[in-house]
C-alpha cells in the first residue's frame, strides 16, 4: 500500500497541500489529477519520502518504483545500463549488476516497449524514448507499488497508447499498487480504478474513476466546460472519453 495521511506541506505562507489523505492498496490503480500548481508532483513526492511534510505521515513500500516527469544524464550510458539501476537496491551499497540483473533490465524493457533502445546511449535519446526507458527502470526494482508524475507528457500518441496499455495491464495483474499524475482525464479513464482530483477551490475529491472523472468535476477542477461521448475502441468495445470545449475553437 502506499499514500498520505493528513498530510500538509507549506512553502513559506503558501499551503500547497491540506490535511491530504488517500491511500492504494496493491491491486488499485490512482490517477491523480489538478491544474498547474496545484500540488500533484509536491504529493507525490511528500509520499515518497522526497518532500517534507508540515503534519501528517507517508506510508510507503521501502523500495518504490518511480518515474519522474524527465530523464537526463552528464554520463555516457546506455539505456540497458540505466534500467540495471532498478535493481540496485537487491545488490547491496559495493554490489555490482550480474547476468540474472541485465536479463531483468531487459525484460523490463521490453516490457515497456524499450528494448530496441537497449543499447542505444540514454543521452541520445529523446525526451518520450527517455521516458520509457525510466519507466523500464522502475518496473526492474521490483516494487509492488508503482509511482509515475506525468508519464505521457512527453510520448506521442503512439507511445501514449503502449504507456496506457501497460498501465492498464499492470492494474489488471493486481500485483502492484500504481499512482500516476496526469493531465488528461482520457489517461485515468484508460488506466485507473480510481481518481483524486486536487481542486482548485477546495477538499479533494476522491473516488472511483467513473464517479469521479465526471464533466461537472472536471469543470470545476479546470475551468473549461468539459463534454462526456462514447467512442468505439480498436478492439470494438465502446469506451467513454472526455473532451474539452476550448474556446476558439472552430465549428463543425
Amino acid at each position: 500500500m502506499i499514500g498520505l495521511n493528513g498530510a500538509t506541506v507549506r512553502f513559506g505562507s503558501r499551503v500547497v497541500l491540506e490535511t491530504l489523505s488517500f491511500s492504494v492498496p496493491v491491486g488499485r490503480s490512482l490517477a491523480i489529477l489538478g491544474p498547474n500548481g496545484r500540488g500533484k508532483t509536491t504529493a507525490l513526492c511528500a509520499m515518497l519520502g522526497f518532500q517534507r511534510l508540515d503534519a501528517g505521515s507517508r506510508l510507503a513500500p521501502p523500495i518504490v518504483g518511480y518515474v519522474p516527469q524527465t530523464g537526463s544524464s552528464n554520463q555516457r550510458l546506455k539505456a540497458v545500463d540505466v534500467a540495471v539501476m532498478g535493481c540496485a537496491a537487491r545488490l547491496g551499497l559495493f554490489g555490482q549488476p550480474g547476468p540474472a540483473d541485465i536479463d531483468a533490465a531487459r525484460a523490463a524493457l521490453q516490457r515497456a516497449g524499450a528494448l530496441r533502445f537497449a543499447d542505444a546511449f540514454f543521452d541520445r535519446l529523446s525526451g518520450g524514448e527517455r521516458q520509457l526507458v525510466l519507466l523500464a527502470r522502475a518496473l526492474a526494482t521490483g516494487s509492488p507499488a508503482l509511482v509515475l508524475d506525468e508519464p505521457g507528457a512527453a510520448l506521442d500518441l503512439a507511445n501514449q497508447q503502449r504507456l496506457l496499455a501497460l498501465l492498464d495491464e499492470l492494474r489488471r495483474a493486481q500485483d502492484k499498487a500504481i499512482v500516476f499524475t496526469t493531465h488528461d482525464p482520457n489517461h485515468a479513464l484508460a488506466a485507473a480504478d480510481d481518481a483524486l482530483l486536487l481542486m482548485p477551490d477546495g477538499p479533494a475529491l476522491c473516488g472511483p474513476v467513473t464517479e469521479v472523472v465526471t464533466p461537472p468535476h472536471l469543470e470545476r477542477l479546470y475551468s473549461v466546460p468539459m463534454r462526456l461521448v462514447e467512442l468505439q475502441g480498436m478492439s470494438g468495445t465502446p469506451h467513454r472519453a472526455v473532451l474539452p470545449a476550448f474556446a476558439g475553437a472552430r465549428a463543425a
